[in-house]
């Protein structure tokens, strides 16, 4: 068992599970002590040639009565304390989830996917088999142990502490191969979070991966990188080995100590040498006692092996939920309805964690309730870290961001995110069917819902065209339908929500122009009275909107209309032209 501020509170929790699977684990260590005892009264019965029939079988009858107390009370231990085990690991789990979506952009920024996975998965179930088998063994390795020990001291003395020397060299020796295996295992799981990392990018990218014919490279890649695991698992291989070596060893030596001493003082008694009434029938059930400590030695060794791969792992638990939560989440004022879709920039300044150049430098301009609203720039010129504003992946110096009048950094972050539709550059799908990816804010929304959304966003016919229609299983990703497909579901997503601002982050660059005029129409006639912000790398695009904002590097280059930027925003006009240019090209 191991200790620490993230798993103490588990024990208390379930301390019954515990309480009472210990108990039943100790009643197993006593009774099958009985065993020996039995054996051995039978020997001495039958040396003194009082052996009966009768007592013969009552013994036997003790024998099976004893082996059916075992099966019980074996039964009951290892649902009581396995369960208790499985039950932590999913707490510990479930506290691991919550954190990870309480973390914010930088942590993932830092750190991969495939890592996070590890503690998931290799950390935990090392975790798991130190509080359901490591606890079996703790209480077997003192409690068996100590039982068999005073039983082994009341008949012979001299003989159990001869016994005993092996196991003093053992005690000693745990010290320093727990720390070896420690240093081994916390490298070992470094390396295995690096190899969970590039495989799980490696899955994700296949495609790629099989398009540049780099699959035999990149299949030696991950035999190098494979091989820094694969050698730390040998060493501990090697430490294990050595360690089950040793024990074995010393229990032959042991063995062979209690023969070898027993038969001298049975034989030097019998001869007259000395006083002694140790007999064959007392060396019997002395041999059956060190049978049964045996287990108690070998599990002492597992013990030294698991608990110090275990502090390892809860380590780099600890240090995954000891991550500071940066994103502020004052709740200081709740909108008691939804949110109208004021939106407001004050001077608003913002520059990404490890970058020296602002993302945003004194941005400020109002969006009315209704408006829909185009923002374009070039690559780069801080489109997307200026709508991401409005669902607060950061903190944003106060007093610089306001909906209907507040704040956001006053605001729920729930409540803010809840009132504002979103639909991402890189339109992430699941792996669910299409009706649940479109229904994904609300699960229990009706066929008819889904189906209108899917109209809205001109997607529709395409599912329709599926063999299983709207219960087509999309694959990770959503890597079995086009890009423009995605774009499309992702807006279909968003617009089921019916949330007073909307945000499309560039969301139609893969649509031709007729399904973009499309959209953008039933924009207009369907989000009347509700925000919508619009980002586009096409000027086509928002031309018609009603208020185009340019950004460029940062700044706020100009505000107006189509007429008017092209006359005031030098951007604005460059842009247009160009895709003026691409335009005649491709006719």
């Amino acid at each position: 068992m191991i200790f620490g501020k993230y798993i103490n509170q588990f024990y208390k929790k379930y301390f019954f599970h515990y309480l009472f699977g210990i108990l039943f684990l100790i009643l197993v260590n006593v009774i099958q002590l009985y065993i020996p005892e039995i054996t051995g009264s039978i020997t001495r019965e039958y040396d003194n040639g009082t052996l009966t029939q009768t007592y013969l079988y009552f013994s036997v009858l003790w024998i099976v009565l004893i082996a059916f107390g075992l099966f019980i009370g074996r039964f009951a231990w290892r649902k009581l304390l396995f369960n208790g085990a499985i039950n932590i690991q999913g707490d510990l789990r479930k506290m691991m989830f919550n954190k990870t979506q309480q973390l914010d952009q930088k942590f993932y920024q830092d750190n991969k996917v495939g890592g996070i996975m590890s503690y998931y998965t290799n950390d935990l179930d090392v975790l798991n088999q130190c509080f359901g088998f490591g606890t079996v063994m703790l209480v077997d390795a003192l409690v068996l142990s100590v039982l068999t020990l005073v039983k082994m001291f009341r008949l012979n003395v001299i003989l159990t502490l001869i016994c005993l020397i092996p196991m003093a060299v053992l005690a000693v020796s745990a010290y320093f191969i727990d720390n070896k295996i420690e240093a081994i295992f916390e490298k070992r799981q470094k390396s295995y979070e690096k190899m969970t990392d590039y495989v799980q990018e490696m899955f994700v990218g296949i495609r790629v991966i099989k398009a540049f014919a780099r699959t035999k490279d990149e299949s030696k890649f991950f035999k190098t990188v494979n091989k820094d695991t694969k050698d730390y698992d040998i060493s501990l291989v090697k430490v294990n080995t050595f360690l089950n070596t040793a024990i074995s060893i010393l229990i032959e030596l042991m063995i062979a100590l209690g023969l070898l001493v027993g038969g001298l003082i049975i034989y030097n008694a019998f001869i007259g040498k000395i006083d002694s009434n140790f007999s064959r029938g007392d060396l019997y059930e002395f041999n059956g006692y060190f049978n049964t400590i045996i287990w108690p030695m070998m599990a002492l060794g597992q013990i030294i092996a698991l608990r110090s791969r275990a502090k390892t792992s809860l380590k780099r638990i600890t240090k995954f939920l000891d991550e500071n939560v940066d994103l502020i989440d004052n709740k200081t004022y709740q909108f008691k309805d939804k949110i109208e879709g004021d939106i407001e920039f004050k001077h608003l300044s913002y520059r990404y964690e490890k970058q020296n150049v602002l993302a945003l430098d004194d941005v400020s301009f109002k969006i009315n309730k209704g408006e829909i609203v185009g923002i374009v720039g070039r690559i780069g010129s801080g489109k997307t870290s200026l709508v991401s504003t409005l669902i607060r992946l950061d903190n944003y110096p106060k007093g610089t961001i306001f909906i209907d009048g507040i704040d956001i950094m006053d605001l729920s972050i729930n409540q803010l995110r809840d009132n504002v539709a979103f639909v991402f550059q890189d339109n992430y799908l699941f792996s669910q069917t299409i009706k649940d990816n479109i229904a994904f804010s609300n699960p229990s929304l009706s066929q008819e819902e889904v189906e209108k959304a899917a109209r809205f966003a001109s997607i529709d016919d395409d599912i329709k065209d599926f063999i299983d229609g709207y219960r087509t299983l999309l694959g990770e990703r959503g890597v079995t339908i086009s890009g423009g497909q995605k774009q499309r579901l992702a807006i279909a997503r968003a617009i089921i929500k019916d949330s007073p601002i909307m945000v499309l982050d560039d969301s139609l660059s893969a649509v031709d122009l007729k399904t973009e005029k499309t959209i953008l129409k039933n924009i207009v006639e369907e989000r009347k009275n509700k925000t919508t912000l619009i980002v586009a790398s096409r000027v086509s695009t928002v031309m018609d909107l009603d208020k185009i904002i340019v950004l460029n590097e940062g700044k706020v280059e100009a505000i107006g209309n189509h007429k008017t930027l092209m006359k005031e925003s030098k951007t604005y006009f460059h842009m247009v032209k160009l895709q003026t240019l691409e335009d005649e090209i491709k006719e």
